[in-house]
């Protein structure tokens, strides 16, 4: 079967896409994760998955926030746990926020609409995420910010 793949619309009421991210959600601030709004998730989405990263990182793509099996819902709150969290690259199991090290980097919150949840330990990283979604995925979007360290 080929699932043709449809568009979610991610947003955040802090932000604007490719606009700047507050600084209440970065290294800077209170490091929390933003609140976001989530349309158009398909009929059968069983699960939703979220990641975070910072493809302008020195060392390369830079992963901030990996979670999966979150309850298929319009919107993820600010300052919460929506799902099982895997492992970023601050090697912590939570969201850890902006915080580049020089220039504005950009930050892409990506949702994925699945069609079955995920059966996933909780030391996975992003990579083993990407490789359990594959065959699974009935939407995607994504929300891009961008922060600066003053």
């Amino acid at each position: 079967m080929v699932l043709i793949m449809k568009e979610l619309k991610v947003k955040s009421p802090s932000f604007e896409h490719n606009g700047l991210i507050p600084r209440k959600y970065t290294c800077d601030g209170e490091d929390l994760n933003p609140p976001l709004k989530i349309e158009d998730v398909p009929e059968g989405t069983q699960s939703l998955a979220l990641t975070v990263d910072d493809p302008d990182a020195p060392m390369g793509t830079w992963d901030h926030w990996v979670v999966w099996n979150i309850m298929p819902a319009n919107e993820i709150k600010e300052n919460t746990v929506p799902g099982v969290e895997g492992v970023n690259d601050f090697r912590r199991h939570s969201y850890g926020g902006p915080c580049p090290p020089g220039g504005t980097h950009r930050y892409y919150f990506k949702v994925y609409a699945l069609d079955t949840k995920l059966n996933l330990g909780a030391n996975s990283r992003k990579k083993d995420l990407e490789k359990a979604m594959q065959e699974h995925v009935l939407a995607k979007g994504e929300l891009i910010g961008r922060y600066s360290r003053k």
